[in-house]
């Protein structure tokens, strides 16, 4: 789901940004998240608690690496 901008919640930039290409996260009371890119700030995805669960286990087991 796309969400507009949120100017309460507290989004942290990935710690791997570089050249103004990054992406921000921001934690939801659920458990979920918003994760936005900087290069508009205006948008953002929004993933619930089991979503966000899911993703990172997938981060976690090697599921994205696409080396």
């Amino acid at each position: 789901m796309t969400i507009a901008f949120h100017p309460t919640l507290a989004y942290r930039t990935s710690s791997r940004c570089t050249n103004g290409g990054c992406v921000e996260v921001a934690p939801l009371p659920d458990g979920g998240a918003v994760v936005r890119g900087t290069k508009d700030r205006t948008l953002g995805l929004m993933f619930d608690g089991q979503e966000w669960a899911d993703f990172v286990a997938g981060v976690k087991g090697g599921e994205f690496d696409f080396r």
